[in-house]
């Protein structure tokens, strides 16, 4: 077992097994498969990034490039496009998330070595690819055609580029066991790396800038607080310069289409995902945001606007404070049922509606509910895909109706608890090495923003922080980091450093 779990090979194996498990025995789709293939098929065979509306091809920027790219490419390769295709597409993906793995492997040996200064044994390498190859949450993503997978890739290099440029910039030499390894690359080609890097993500999830953002303000923080900021101002702005140009480089050519296509300046892809003439719902959105915390209401009520009835029965008692409002809300929801779509004077209604529960309940508006979309964003079970109910509660009544599958959730729902409990303690147990501080500062920080901006947000999907799982679980295995992880292992260094010359 020992010679089995020291190889890495093992564990590409075992995380491919288990990818190709979700593939061949839960392949998914969502609402945004469909109009991911229709995009990318119809830039292949018509060379044009556009939908078919009305029968048209009509160009749009109503998502962004990356993944309709990547979808393109294997229905070039094989052959097939849409929904023949996505066994391939998964095959890739699987190997895209095998490479993620591998990544937040040499993230964590990296964090070791800011700690340490040295790497001892690869001990820790090898156990954040272990956690990273079994990690269920991540896994299950490959099996659906979305943009999680390449989204979580570029994220985790784009951290480990960070962190490296935080190691470059101590010396170009760290030590792996009695080896020294040299950084060949400058600061400067670490943050165009990163930038290009976030520039890629960027192409998948708009979202993904505030890596590069957070990582300025933490490098501000760190040299300002240390009373470097006077002589080094010069080269963090050099730094931040070259990400943001890194970052920018990939972007250049969407933003160069969307001029001469559509004559917009457009960087990323509009906030709200509508087609040109569609009805961008603000009221009934704000509205949703003084009530929707569960990805289950998005079921329910917001993914069903303009598609499906919604049943006043199905919106929870918290949207209403009085029987006067639940009254309101049903006459517009009868008006809106008659079509199924939602005209101005309904959005207003809703919009009103919003402007009195904001007004009445300020801090629930922008406190409590952005608390507990947070919450469930870190802590739901992630079976969206899977065919879970998702129901634990109430014990006795989940158990009775299906108690595999209140086990299986209640499993996950644990098993993400003990993930986001294990990569909070290998932070603090990094932090307690003065020289790792900034790198964990910088992760740390960049999953608080990244969870506070999804909160804000009135449909909250828990699939939007897979991205940040491998640096979590890089952080994790920092725990069993063994002798390496100590002052002494970096005192040692640093000596044969200077022996080295």
């Amino acid at each position: 077992m020992r010679r089995i779990f020291s190889s890495a090979i093992a564990a590409l194996a075992a995380g491919a097994c288990l990818r190709f498990f979700f593939v061949l025995q839960y392949p998914a789709g969502s609402g945004d498969t469909a109009l991911y293939e229709q995009i990318a098929t119809n830039w292949l065979k018509y060379h044009v990034y556009a939908m078919t509306v009305g029968g048209a091809i009509t160009p749009v920027d109503i998502r962004l490039p990356g993944y309709p790219a990547f979808l393109a490419v294997i229905y070039w390769v094989s052959g097939k496009t849409g929904a023949d295709a996505r066994f391939w597409v998964f095959t890739a993906q699987v190997a895209v998330d095998l490479l993620t793995c591998v990544v937040a492997a040499c993230l964590a040996a990296t964090l070791l070595a800011l700690a340490a200064g040295r790497v001892y044994r690869w001990r820790v390498f090898l156990l954040a690819l272990w956690l990273t190859a079994l990690c269920p949450f991540t896994a299950n993503y490959v099996a659906v055609a979305l943009t999680e997978t390449l989204a979580t890739f570029f994220t985790t290099l784009t951290i480990l580029f960070l962190c490296l440029l935080l190691l470059r910039s101590r010396g170009s030499i760290f030590w792996v066991e009695d080896r020294a390894v040299d950084l060949y690359f400058k600061e400067e080609w670490f943050a165009v790396f990163a930038g290009v890097s976030a520039g890629l993500g960027t192409l998948c999830r708009p979202e993904t800038p505030l890596l590069l953002m957070t990582t300025c303000v933490v490098l501000a923080w760190h040299f300002f607080r240390g009373g470097q900021w006077s002589k080094q101002w010069r080269e963090m702005i050099r730094i931040f310069a070259f990400m943001a140009a890194g970052c920018l480089l990939p972007l250049m050519p969407w933003v160069v289409r969307n001029a001469i296509t559509l004559h917009e300046a457009q960087l990323l892809a509009p906030k709200n995902a509508t087609l040109p003439g569609e009805l961008v719902p603000f009221g009934f959105m704000a509205w949703e945001k003084t009530w929707l915390f569960r990805l289950r209401d998005c079921y329910l009520v917001a993914w069903k606007l303009n598609e499906d009835p919604i049943n006043l029965d199905d919106i929870p008692s918290r949207a209403f404070d009085t029987p006067e409002e639940k009254e309101r809300v049903a006459a517009l929801l009868e008006q809106y049922n008659n079509e199924v779509t939602l005209t101005p004077e309904e959005d207003a209604g809703f919009a009103q509606l919003a402007r009195e529960r904001t007004a009445r309940h300020p801090l629930r508006r922008y406190l409590w509910l952005p608390a507990a979309r947070a919450f469930m964003l870190w802590f739901s079970p992630r079976i969206e895909l899977l065919p879970l109910s998702g129901q634990v509660f109430p014990l006795r009544e989940a158990w009775e109706n299906d108690p595999v599958d209140q086990v299986v959730t209640a499993g996950l729902v644990l098993l993400n608890a003990l993930y986001v409990l294990l990569g909070v303690w290998g932070a603090l147990r990094l932090w307690r090495q003065p020289s790792a501080r900034v790198a964990v500062a910088l992760i740390v920080g960049y999953i608080a923003v990244r969870s506070v901006f999804l909160a804000t947000l009135e449909t909250p999907e828990p699939r939007y922080m897979l991205v940040c799982f491998p640096a979590l679980l890089a952080l994790a295995a920092q725990l069993f980091a063994g002798k390496g992880a100590t002052q002494a292992a970096y005192s040692s260094a640093a000596e044969r450093l200077q022996q080295a010359g």
